[in-house]
């Protein structure tokens, strides 16, 4: 199958058709779509078209941003250009035509995410996007570069906030998670999103919260990979490596991860701290796995380690990449090259035949 067939099989693969309804309708879009059921979804919209100057000089130039989800090229460049100050509704893109909503998936308002989307009737897969912050603090608005940087590649992105452990202790961050993908697949043909064609991408936290939603009981529904950047996926290694650290963050992780149990440490608290750690849920129906740390940083390569041991056990193929230096999370994934390199394994994934 040549590359072109194999895109279109695996990102257009309904035609326009509404997915999984077993009827030939086409897909509704946001605008079609009644207002009884966007007045429980929709918080804030907007359509921005970017001037050409703007796009020009901000928009990488390796994309259309009107074009379908497609493999990126190799050797294209990929670092995140810096996102300008968000509007109070939804991230100010730079993609021209993208449709941004800022959706509920629940009652607290951190249960929220915005969907970057086109309304053209065709049919992407997605990209959920999560943002760190030591489960604590952050928000979906320091992801904005990043969201950009997908869609513009094509794919419909979900940036999602989540309940901090200052609002709920675990597992509310994960059970967050879970809701918004739940509540993006249910409403899939608003946002012309294949519901069964998805990678989940985390950051320090967050890629705690993306490998633990892929390693979530036997595989979840349409997942095809996994990728966290700097992921804390051992709570436990955090809570060792950060108990006499002269590293200040390796001692702040130890205390984040010991709130995110609700403060309670895992000698007294040992089923929620088992509940955290990763690598004890792996399953042979688990999603493949990307991580990448720096050599030097304080959520150490160990952690990513031991998530590929046991997910090797079951027949689970991870990748583990390492950079030489400290960065971590947003200032890693800038690294010459990183980008591009996790870019190409979720294209490798996503449009990947399904059989």
């Amino acid at each position: 199958m040549s590359f072109a067939e194999m895109h279109n099989h695996a990102c257009f693969p309904h035609n326009g058709e509404r997915i999984g309804s077993g009827k030939e309708e086409p897909v509704r879009t946001a605008v079609t779509v009644s207002a009884l059921a966007l007045a429980t979804l929709v918080i804030g919209s907007a359509t921005v078209h970017a001037s050409p100057a703007a796009h020009a000089s901000s928009a990488p130039s390796h994309t259309s941003a009107t074009s379908t989800a497609k493999k990126p090229a190799k050797g294209d460049p990929t670092s995140p250009p810096t996102p300008p100050p968000p509007p109070v509704v939804a991230p100010d893109p730079l993609v021209h035509g993208t449709d941004i909503k800022t959706i509920s998936y629940g009652s607290h308002v951190r249960q929220r995410m915005d969907v970057w989307y086109q309304s053209d009737g065709l049919t992407r897969p997605g990209i959920f996007v999560i943002h760190g912050g030591w489960w604590s603090s952050g928000d979906k608005k320091l992801m904005t570069a990043v969201s950009q940087s997908y869609a513009e590649l094509g794919y419909t992105v979900f940036n999602i906030n989540y309940r901090l452990s200052t609002d709920a202790p675990w597992p509310a961050q994960r059970t967050d998670t879970l809701d918004a993908i739940a509540t993006a697949r249910r409403h899939a043909p608003l946002w012309g999103f294949d519901p069964n064609n998805y990678v989940v991408v985390g950051f320090s936290a967050g890629g705690h919260l993306s490998t633990a939603v892929g390693t979530y009981k036997d595989g979840l529904p349409g997942l095809r990979g996994v990728v966290g950047i700097s992921p804390v996926v051992s709570p436990m290694t955090a809570y060792t490596e950060g108990a006499e650290s002269p590293d200040a963050n390796k001692r702040k992780l130890r205390t984040a991860a010991i709130k995110l149990a609700g403060g309670c440490g895992p000698a007294k608290c040992p089923k929620i701290w088992a509940s955290m750690e990763v690598p004890l849920h792996a399953s042979r129906r688990d999603a493949p796995v990307l991580t990448a740390h720096s050599e030097d940083e304080f959520v150490s390569v160990e952690h990513s380690l031991q998530l590929k041991t046991r997910l090797r056990q079951v027949g689970v193929d991870m990748t583990v990449l390492t950079e030489p230096g400290t960065g971590h999370s947003a200032p890693l994934y800038r690294m010459p090259g990183l980008a591009e390199q996790v870019q190409d394994w979720i294209a490798d994934r996503l449009f990947e035949p399904t059989g």
